[in-house]
């Protein structure tokens, strides 16, 4: 090693996190071709396809022990899930997904049984959204099961959403209900604690369903889209919940330089994700706003259309876009104040022990 190279300051990667990297590392990418029409910055690539569509790209990489706990998680609904979050992606460009691509890395851990049974719920959400899976790639891994998935879209140029559509005054909504997901993970992750010190025991997940199968099969909200869509509702902006409503705001925010104003009272909270909330003395609001993996999608609309989307049935207005000097805020049930931080899902950062 050069005296030069010994000199150079080390920066560690926790510093920066998930978000900042990919910021660091894209910030001077010039896209060179005319069909390239949106790269970095949005759920998924926008490309040229004809005069009427374009092509949406998207790419999840999923590893052991980072992204899934296969002590807990079944692997036919790991391999549903997979898909599933990838979709979700394209529905949040206002799209449709159309066709996927794997990409599996393995070790001798796994019997051909245990691939096979991954596979079937890859192959199973492919059926039930309407994707082709069209190819991938396979090989060995020394000790972990790794995933790559690709999902190739369609949207019509007329109706692409980008998360920079938003102007000041339109309305913030979401669909579904927040917060369930974060707290399935917590009833799984304790039950696993209990069995590790015991193993005789047996997990106690009795009366959480929903807020479990909210964590291990996920839907992506093709059903909100084709809502929308049958109510003539153009969102302005759109974005899936994946790291967690305060953290996905935020990128709508950043891409449009504007504030937010979100109130406590409007968040859609399903019973279930109450009670476990209360079970771990955790604030119901906090699960809704930094949990994440809800993958609902969130979006703005236009004010007139606010009767439009009021009554609709599982969609929820939360607030509106403001100007940036009157911040981002989530507006509390005794009307403080609270700014909004991005504290969801960042697999970069570095974890408190």
């Amino acid at each position: 090693m050069s005296e030069g190279q010994q000199n150079i300051p080390r920066t560690e990667i926790e510093a920066f996190g998930e978000f900042g990297l990919i910021d660091l590392l894209t910030k001077n990418i010039k896209l060179k071709n005319k069909s390239s029409i949106k790269g970095v910055g949005d759920d998924a690539a926008v490309i040229e396809k004809d005069d009427d569509n374009y092509l949406l790209v998207t790419n999840d990489l999923l590893i052991e022990g980072i992204h899934f706990d296969l002590s807990y998680a079944p692997l036919k609904h790991l391999g549903y899930k997979a898909a599933v979050v990838n979709f979700s992606d394209i529905y949040a460009m206002n799209g449709t997904p159309k066709q996927l691509v794997i990409g599996f890395s393995v070790s001798n851990r796994f019997s051909v049984e245990a691939i096979e049974e991954i596979y079937s719920g890859i192959y199973l959400a492919c059926e039930m959204y309407g994707v082709d899976v069209v190819g991938g790639d396979t090989t060995s891994s020394p000790n972990s099961l790794y995933m790559s998935i690709t999902v190739i879209g369609n949207v019509p140029k007329k109706e692409i959403t980008y998360r920079s559509g938003t102007k000041e005054g339109e309305l913030l909504c979401v669909s579904g209900d927040l917060g369930a997901a974060y707290m399935g993970l917590l009833i799984l992750e304790r039950e696993k604690k209990a069995y590790e010190a015991n193993p005789n025991m047996q997990p106690d997940l009795s009366g959480h369903d929903y807020i479990l199968e909210r964590q291990l099969k996920p839907e992506a909200r093709k059903d909100i889209i084709e809502l929308l869509k049958q109510n003539k509702i153009q969102p302005t902006s759109m974005i899936d919940i994946s790291d967690g409503l305060a953290s996905d705001v935020l990128h709508i925010c950043e891409q449009t330089d504007l504030g937010v104003h979100i109130y406590e009272e409007k968040l859609p909270i399903d019973l279930a994700t109450l009670n476990a909330a209360d079970e771990f003395d955790i604030l119901p609001s906090i699960a809704a706003l930094n949990g994440g993996e809800d993958y609902e999608l969130l979006f703005t609309v236009k004010l007139e259309d606010h009767e439009k989307v009021k009554d609709l049935k599982g969609i929820s207005v939360i607030g509106h876009m403001t100007d940036k000097s009157n911040g981002r805020y989530l507006v509390s049930n005794d009307g403080t104040h609270v700014t909004l931080k991005a504290q969801g899902w960042d697999a970069l950062k570095k974890k408190e022990e």
